[in-house]
């Protein structure tokens, strides 16, 4: 008896099908719903389908600026590489020459004495509220080495309890920055190029006036034969 029934359910199922089927054939409605598909697919515009084309006065066009930076020159990287390797190639013939200056022998007791006494007289002529002292070039500071040891009591009092960096500024203006080994109370890192772009020698006098805390105006006195800065 079920198998009956659902014989005569799928029968009436199928029927419903076919009419509804010829329903729609009737209507045209198949078609219309194709034609509305195609209307509603966004189109591709020939524009867009088109390859962009970069034109040759594009590429050497000059590069956007921003409003802030507009007003300001633009800089010439060219200039700069030829300034860094000019700084380079000076730093290299110092170098070759404080090497051969390390071969000759040291100077005389009187020379540094000499050297010593006139860097006193220019840190007695400094401004008394910043802090200063004197420091006579040795063959392990400016030769080998290139360890400066500092007054401890100077650097207990007046220096960072801390390892910092410490900015020297020679009488031109230009800067050198150095590592400061508290620790130590000397000068490690970075003070070999402050020596050897100065062609520093043992005998050498120079006088560090602390102008700010982390900072030290150098003045330096060459030995008797090299003349003084």
């Amino acid at each position: 008896m079920a198998k009956k029934q659902s014989i005569t359910y799928e029968e009436v199922r199928q029927r419903k099908l076919e009419e509804n089927k010829k329903k729609l054939e009737e209507l045209n409605l198949h078609h219309l719903s194709i034609v509305v598909q195609k209307e509603a697919s966004p189109k591709t515009s020939e524009a867009k389908q088109r390859k962009r084309r970069i034109s040759p006065e594009g590429i050497h066009s000059p590069p956007r600026r921003s409003r802030r930076l507009a007003q300001l020159p633009e800089t010439n990287y060219h200039e700069v590489a030829s300034d860094v390797m000019e700084k380079h190639t000076r730093v290299l013939r110092r170098t070759f020459r404080h090497l051969y200056m390390s071969d000759r022998a040291s100077v005389s007791f009187e020379d540094r004495l000499s050297a010593q006494k006139k860097a006193e007289e220019i840190e007695s002529q400094l401004d008394p509220k910043f802090r200063s002292f004197v420091k006579s070039m040795m063959h392990s500071h400016v030769i080998r080495g290139f360890w400066l040891g500092l007054p401890k009591q100077f650097c207990n009092s007046y220096l960072p309890k801390h390892d910092a960096t410490i900015t020297l500024v020679d009488e031109k203006g230009d800067e050198f920055e150095t590592n400061y080994l508290a620790y130590k109370t000397g000068l490690s890192g970075g003070w070999q190029g402050f020596a050897i772009f100065h062609e520093l020698i043992d005998g050498d006098a120079l006088v560090f006036q602390l102008i700010k805390p982390t900072m030290f105006k150098v003045y330096i006195v060459r030995a008797t034969g090299c003349g003084s800065t």
